[in-house]
């Protein structure tokens, strides 16, 4: 058999379900598959805020010790090739279930955070028992393989992550996609109509952060308020907007007070429409100063021909490389931030050959796709195997 025609059921574990990256590349990935004729079912709860979305959901008890025994006689019964878990939660119970059934299914894990885990039992063990780990960035495998250290953070997650026990050949980098057929450059009425939304008017140069706002630190975003500051004293016509909800939302509210900028930074809350976001924005920003593996946020901004201002961090800089428009600046610095995006506003906006490339280099490197084919290739490498 060739191991071009090797496709096998696969089951994709995934206890949370309820929004945020990770779950949302897991179902991205989920239809990529299917798209390629895999068969993929979802092991998850049902109620959550994706169950609908999630593919031929098979329900999974909410409490933990049961999702084991659980999913292991959903194995057995659909005589699935692969269960494949991408929350660090649900590691362990995938491979429970695989050692309780016979023939053992392979063991896949997707690895969507740059941090190591907490347990020292779970960094010994864990990642050495299966059968493969999938990367979604260089960076993430350079924390799983060697660690990383970053003491003079001011933020406690970065000091120390230790490396964990891993069988190198089992490693494995493939680069989360992203629906290039949906974020693309966009006419420029389209831009104009998002603009309008949004209350903006022509001739001011949009500035835009696009993500959650949780405590401590958020994607940075009292780094960029306090940038905001400085860059309205030489743009004048530029505007600030703050996508996303979180529980820093106060704190931020208090700080546009303290520096003057009420009528220029907005809290704009979740968003419904990320394209029409990204093209009512002249630049991204994302200042982010925590741990990041590979921000999608990032590729969306270049695939629609946005130029991005993004911290030099983690995998910032790995997504960041594939579209190429805009700069990197040092993390945290809100002076180094300003001066930058002020450069950034009074050079000329990208072109529209310029806006196709970035576009080009998403499609070719990190769409839907484009992860779902590498993914499958590895797939049928391991049941080759």
């Amino acid at each position: 058999m060739s191991s071009s025609s090797l496709t096998a059921r696969v089951i994709m574990l995934n206890s949370r379900l309820r929004g945020g990256g990770t779950d949302a590349q897991c179902l991205a990935l989920a239809q990529g598959l299917a798209a390629q004729g895999w068969e993929v079912a979802t092991a998850g709860p049902e109620g959550a805020l994706l169950s609908d979305e999630a593919p031929d959901l098979r329900p999974l008890p909410r409490f933990r010790p049961l999702q084991g025994l659980v999913l292991a006689g959903l194995l057995r019964r659909s005589r699935a090739r692969i269960v494949h878990a991408h929350h660090g939660d649900d590691y362990w119970t995938a491979l429970l279930a695989s050692r309780l059934v016979q023939p053992r299914p392979l063991v896949v894990f997707s690895r969507h955070l740059a941090k190591s885990p907490r347990a020292p039992l779970s960094r010994q063990h864990l990642f050495a028992q299966a059968d493969a780990v999938i990367a979604v960035s260089s960076f993430v495998a350079q924390v799983l393989r060697e660690g990383y250290r970053d003491p003079a953070s001011p933020i406690a997650e970065r000091h120390h992550r230790p490396a964990c026990r891993i069988d190198p050949r089992r490693l494995h980098i493939i680069h989360t996609g992203i629906d290039t057929e949906k974020f693309r450059p966009r006419e420029r009425a389209f831009a104009d109509s998002a603009r309008s939304a949004l209350g903006l008017r022509p001739g001011e140069t949009a500035f835009g952060v696009v993500g959650g706002f949780d405590l401590p630190v958020g994607k940075g975003q009292r780094v960029f308020v306090r940038a905001a500051r400085e860059v309205v004293r030489r743009l004048p016509k530029s505007k600030f907007l703050l996508a996303g909800t979180g529980t820093l939302a106060a704190a931020l509210e208090e700080d546009i007070r303290h520096h003057g900028l009420e009528d220029r930074v907005r809290l704009i809350g979740q968003q419904s429409d990320p394209v029409a976001l990204h093209h009512a924005l002249d630049i991204l920003v994302h200042p982010q100063i925590a741990t990041e593996a590979f921000p999608s946020v990032v590729l969306e901004a270049h695939a629609c021909g946005r130029p991005v201002i993004a911290s030099r961090l983690d995998g910032i800089p790995e997504a960041w490389a594939i579209g190429g428009l805009g700069h990197l600046v040092p993390p945290g610095d809100a002076v180094e931030l300003a001066a930058t995006m002020i450069g950034q506003a009074e050079h000329a906006a990208p072109s529209e050959p310029e806006r196709a490339a970035a576009h080009a280099r998403v499609e070719a490197e990190a769409s839907l796709p484009v992860q779902a084919r590498r993914v499958a290739d590895l797939y049928r490498r391991l049941m080759a195997r």
